[in-house]
């Protein structure tokens, strides 16, 4: 639960530095346990050959946290860590309520963006040869991924629903470069 709960906190609020913004994200199916398990086994292999490792929550761990607090159920909820005593989140795996069997997979640039280019490359080939029906998600210029009720699906993956476009614009102020 707490992995999730300090994922959901960094994407809020405060500036946070160019290497933990957010530049590919993907929507993919795991509807049974097996694929959660064969997921993140492929995530711990393509990290393994970068240097990284895989923290996941148990499924107990899971079934624990949602009796606790229905609210935040989940199927999946793991991160890839740069170095051993976890100096940098790479990528972050979590389904959500509105989305379980849907897990939203994130890659951050990277403090080394040559390193973390080539596990998000060697990670998505194996996943999209695995898992058919996944699909890219949008990332507002924020670095967030809008909302699931806000997405629809689109020809190469989803994008924002036009009617709620405006949720998600910048203001003026913030348009303008530095």
């Amino acid at each position: 639960m707490t992995l999730g709960i300090c994922v959901a906190i960094a994407g809020c609020g405060a500036k946070q530095p160019g290497s933990a913004r957010t530049v590919a994200a993907f929507e993919v199916p795991l509807p049974t346990e097996a694929d959660r398990n064969q997921f993140l086994l492929v995530l711990r292999a393509a990290a393994e050959v970068e240097g990284m490792h895989v923290d996941a929550a148990s499924g107990e761990e899971l079934k624990r946290q949602t009796e606790e607090i229905p609210a935040v159920e989940m199927t999946v909820n793991a991160a890839v860590w740069r170095g051993s005593t976890h100096d940098e989140s790479v990528a972050s795996a979590m389904d959500q309520r509105d989305h379980l069997g849907q897990v939203w997979l994130t890659f951050s640039r990277g403090e080394d963006a040559a390193t973390t280019s080539r596990f998000r490359e060697r990670v998505m080939r194996e996943i999209m040869l695995r898992w058919l029906g996944t699909l890219s998600l949008p990332i507002m210029p924020t670095g967030a991924i809008p909302l699931r009720r806000d997405l629809v699906r689109a020809p190469d993956g989803h994008i924002v629903n036009p009617s709620e476009a405006h949720k998600y614009r910048l203001e003026a102020t913030e348009r303008r470069p530095n």
